[in-house]
């Protein structure tokens, strides 16, 4: 298998050799960069698989170089990892409305991001969910088509909005969803659906789907998602 070509944009020194050399003992092939502006042209010269990219970067941030990518058709299905400072939950919020895949809090364990990585390039290879495919965790079975819900065979009544809020996290596991990314992509006819009213859906969820509400995992000042394991 061909190693999969990681640019990493970090201005720390000490947190970029700590990166290069953790994916470098993994096997993967490593360009390293120290601000926003090489990155932007190292993805024009380049055939990348991931970007892991700080926030804080002098000149061009970590967020106007993630918004620049994911508006060039070039550059736009490049998965992206945030690394961000901690307190910076507006600005997760905001790279992963922008488009990026996931995001890790500094100081982090290099394991972790070694986990993170491996995970974003296995979605990359998954092909895109089939809306009308039935997904199933274990007991929970969810018919898009049916606009059924059932637990252990027994079937769970469900609104409308509490249906689409559940398909949309159910059918990608693991991904972080923001509230507005979930309002967005849920059109209620029964509830106005908010930013806010996204919070009293997931509870309503919760408890309809008892020890199976356990899934919609909350990610904090961030937003939702579906664990992949119970």
């Amino acid at each position: 298998m061909l190693e999969k070509r990681i640019l990493v944009v970090e201005d720390e020194e000490d947190i970029l050799e700590l990166v290069r050399y953790n994916l470098s003992r993994e096997g993967y092939q490593v360009l390293c960069t120290t601000s926003g502006e090489e990155a932007l042209k190292i993805t024009q010269s380049e055939a990348l698989d991931l970007i892991v990219l700080d926030l804080m970067l002098p000149g061009i941030d970590g967020l106007e170089v993630a918004k620049i990518l994911k508006n060039d058709s070039k550059t736009q299905d490049i998965p992206i990892i945030m690394l961000t400072a901690k307190g910076e939950e507006a600005d997760i919020v905001t790279g992963l409305e922008l488009g990026a895949d996931d995001y890790i809090t500094k100081p982090f364990s290099p394991r972790i991001l070694i986990a993170r990585i491996r995970a974003v390039l296995r979605r990359k290879t998954i092909k895109p969910p089939d809306e009308t495919s039935i997904i199933q965790h274990h007991g929970l079975i969810i018919h898009p088509g049916r606009r059924d819900v059932r637990i252990n065979g027994k079937p769970v009544e469900l609104t409308y909005t509490e249906f689409e809020v559940l398909h949309y996290l159910a059918k990608r596991p693991g991904w972080v969803f923001t509230r507005y990314q979930i309002v967005e992509a849920v059109r209620g006819d029964d509830y106005p659906v908010t930013d806010r009213s996204v919070d009293v859906q997931i509870v309503g969820l919760r408890k309809k789907l008892g020890p199976f509400g356990e899934y919609i995992e909350t990610v904090r000042g961030v937003g939702y998602r579906f664990r992949e394991k119970p």
